[in-house]
């Protein structure tokens, strides 16, 4: 054993812990709108005037949107670029959309016309910018323009002001450019001409074809000079708000492209901070279930992995805040998750020790020996194992959208200091605790010496399953056929975000049943709304999902609801356009499709064709099991399902390849052996490291579920669901199948080739 080697581990673990505790007490994190509380709307440009969108005018569009955000006095908002023809507008603390919405989606553009006459109706535009439109100041009135004189881009400045000694309250006051200037000038020294209450006398000030205000030459104006010193006034009844968005939309500009909103989502803030408090108390309960759990099994060297999980969610959260990330309410699902992913790869080496402590022909007085043996040898498992994970995590940040991408960095990132965790600093903390001398005499203590009551249990009554590899195969069929009949019989309770339409979480202040709300929501005007009814940390929650909705729509929904239940507060509202909801559900599928590819090619570059088959044929009956299980159960399908079921993916794949792993050593230190002989062999001996495994991610679940609440708790049933099938597909499907298209192939006299690696002892992988 290398000393150098242990003090470079011991050296990296160090610095790794010190930096980690430097971020986390120095950058503090940046938190989701799902969590702080906000609204998210996502804009996207439409094609006008036979210019099509593109990457280049989405970020003119933009940086016109950025302006005008920050007029309006938001703190710390985000604007991202998303794809060639979408903007991302994030708003943390704006908990009343449609203001902002309406602002920052407009397409602002504005023009200067001279007033020629009276119209007797509204007329469309002509080439020169000469239209009819209705004077602002006269209901039923028109008044005809002239062509453009001027335009929104030669405003250097625009501001609110309040004039109190004229008496006309607020106004905004444009300031022009010095060429603009002088178009102004000229403008306005025409329309001194015309004699007093002569329409012509007037100038129009037009925003996104609305005269917003059309103010008459006072006498003092003289004919021919006009209004000089580059700077005039909007006048029109506004008040300071509208006073404020006005010179914000001026001072930004116009948009080159007129945009549309495809997507809305507002969270209340309490809803983000019973987020925070359920995914906090989820990681500390499970952390704590699995530190006993993992202590009772592998004791001393259990308790070591139990301090090392713990530096685990230091690492962790210091890496995403040092990226930038933002972390999202599924990012906290990914966080907890993740702690019981990372006890995988302990289990995985701790096993594999207790198999090179029992194969030793005489106890070793170093117990480090086989430790060190049973890190080199679990290596290829948890490097497979931990690969298949960071493949969903990377088609949902490649292919997600929102929080959900924010699951899939977290879920990647706690993969990876997972592997620091238990490669580095459970090695350099079981390296020193296994060299003290009271450790050394005392080997039962650290959990290597004895191999636990199920291995002990299977060693003495080895499974005979393969035997019966057709009726297991039968039975999963027959189940993977009561699934596929929820579908086809209950159908899929899709998202609004898969179908388009308003969703909104109300919070009631006396209790509504759901039959109440329903009717309620119904003679509201409503009748096919879907309203469901939850208790949450003692609030009442009524969620109502309708097709698309305007706002004045909503508000009377609200006020249906606030006559059962009182006030009436909206926790959450999300809005999704039809062809985002397409959009999101066709890249739903792909997300599937791709993640199915791509684990194919993995496991055929790392095992043979029949195995790589037969553990594709397990992961994709484990996701239409856990699919069929939503649609009897009436569960929401929805971008957060997604992300479960590519969790799915990764950890039944997962499973999968480290029984293989042990059939394919198996096959070369028996290479004449019956195949089924093998796979029986190869499951009883990985056995004991799924149930812990399994166990350890069981408990973080089932905390995750108990005190998340909404969709934490829908995705943590998703993966319990998931990971029960993946332990009893890998078992009973992809086993027997694999020992079935092994024997067909007739592999039995034509073992792999070894690797050039070379392996101590029985060279077997747990």
């Amino acid at each position: 054993m290398s000393r150098r080697a242990t003090a470079w581990r011991a050296l990296i673990a160090f610095a790794v812990v010190a930096v980690s505790l430097f971020l986390a007490l120095t950058t503090p994190a940046r938190l989701g709108l799902d969590l702080s509380g906000g609204t998210r709307i996502v804009l996207q440009a439409q094609e006008a005037q036979g210019r099509t969108p593109d990457a280049e005018s989405t970020d003119r569009a933009l940086e016109v949107l950025r302006q005008r955000v920050d007029a309006l006095g938001v703190a710390e908002p985000q604007l991202v670029r998303s794809g060639s023809d979408r903007i991302v507008v994030e708003l943390p603390g704006v908990q009343d959309p449609r203001e902002a919405a309406e602002v920052i989606g407009r397409t602002a553009q504005l023009t200067f016309h001279p007033v020629q006459g009276e119209a007797q109706k509204a007329a469309p535009q002509a080439e020169d910018g000469s239209r009819a439109l209705a004077d602002p100041d006269r209901p039923d009135a028109f008044l005809e323009l002239g062509p453009t004189a001027l335009t929104g881009e030669g405003v250097s400045d625009a501001r609110p002001d309040f004039d109190a000694a004229s008496g006309e309250g607020w106004a905004v006051t444009l300031s022009f450019e010095k060429k603009a200037a002088g178009a102004w000038t000229r403008l306005t020294g025409e329309a001194a001409c015309a004699a007093p209450g002569d329409p012509g006398r007037r100038v129009a000030i037009v925003l996104d074809d609305r005269v917003v205000s059309a103010p008459g030459m006072r006498e003092t104006v003289p004919c021919g000079t006009g209004i000089t010193g580059g700077s005039t006034q909007i006048t029109g009844g506004f008040d300071a708000e509208g006073a404020r968005e006005l010179a914000a939309l001026v001072k930004g500009g116009a948009l080159p492209l007129p945009v549309e909103v495809v997507e809305q989502s507002t969270v209340g803030p309490s809803l983000g901070a019973d987020a925070i408090r359920a995914g906090a108390w989820a990681a500390l309960i499970g952390l704590a279930c699995t530190a006993v759990f993992i202590t009772a099994v592998y004791r001393l060297l259990g308790l070591l992995a139990t301090v090392a999980l713990s530096l685990y969610g230091l690492i962790s959260y210091a890496a995403i805040v040092a990226l930038g990330a933002t972390l999202t309410m599924p990012g906290i699902a990914g966080f907890v998750l993740a702690v019981g992913m990372a006890v995988d790869a302990n289990v995985l080496v701790f096993e594999r020790a207790r198999e090179e402590y029992g194969q030793a022909s005489r106890r070793p007085k170093d117990l480090r020996r086989p430790l060190a043996r049973g890190f080199a040898k679990a290596w290829s498992a948890v490097l497979d194992s931990n690969v298949t994970t960071l493949i969903a995590a990377g088609l949902l940040f490649a292919l997600a959208s929102g929080p959900v991408k924010g699951f899939g960095v977290t879920l990647a990132v706690g993969v990876l200091a997972s592997m620091v965790s238990a490669l580095v600093i459970t090695r350099v903390l079981a390296d020193w605790a296994l060299g003290r001398g009271l450790v050394r005499r005392r080997p039962q203590a650290t959990g290597m010496a004895g191999k636990g009551r199920l291995r002990t249990r299977l060693e003495q009554r080895p499974p005979r399953l393969m035997r019966s590899g057709s009726r297991w195969l039968l039975l999963s069929g027959g189940l993977l056929l009561v699934a596929l009949a929820g579908v086809g019989v209950r159908g899929l309770e899709l998202g609004v975000e898969f179908t388009g339409g308003r969703q909104t979480q109300y919070a009631t202040e006396r209790p509504v049943d759901a039959e109440t709300a329903r009717a309620a929501v119904s003679a509201a005007g409503f009748p096919e709304a879907v309203v469901q009814r939850a208790d949450q940390d003692g609030a009442s929650l009524v969620t109502v999902r309708t097709g698309p909705l305007e706002d004045a729509e909503e508000r009377r929904v609200r006020a249906a609801l606030a006559e059962h239940g009182g006030e009436v507060t909206v926790e959450r509202d999300d809005l999704v356009g039809p062809s985002l909801g397409q959009e999101l559900r066709d890249k739903a599928v792909l997300a599937l499709a791709v993640a199915v590819g791509a684990q194919l090619v993995y496991l055929t570059v790392r095992f043979r064709g029949t195995l790589a088959l037969a553990a594709v044929v397990a992961m994709v009956q484990d996701v239409l099991l856990v699919v069929g299980l939503f649609a009897w159960l009436g569960k929401p399908v929805d971008s957060v399902f997604l992300a479960a079921l590519l969790t799915v993916v990764g950890y039944s794949v997962n499973d999968t390849v480290v029984v293989f792993d042990r059939l394919r050593e198996l096959r070369r230190l028996r290479p004449g052996a019956p195949w089924e002989t093998l796979g029986d062999l190869a499951v009883g001996q990985t056995l004991p490291r799924t149930v812990n495994t399994g166990l350890g991610a069981v408990f973080v679940l089932l905390a995750l579920a108990l005190s998340g609440g909404g969709t934490l708790t829908d995705f943590a049933v998703a993966l319990l669901a998931g990971i029960t099938v993946g332990i009893g597909s890998t078992i009973f499907t992809a086993m027997p199948l694999a020992v079935r298209l092994e024997r067909r192939r007739g592999a039995s006299a034509s073992p792999e080739r070894p690797r050039k690696r070379v392996r101590e002892g029985t060279g077997a992988v747990v």
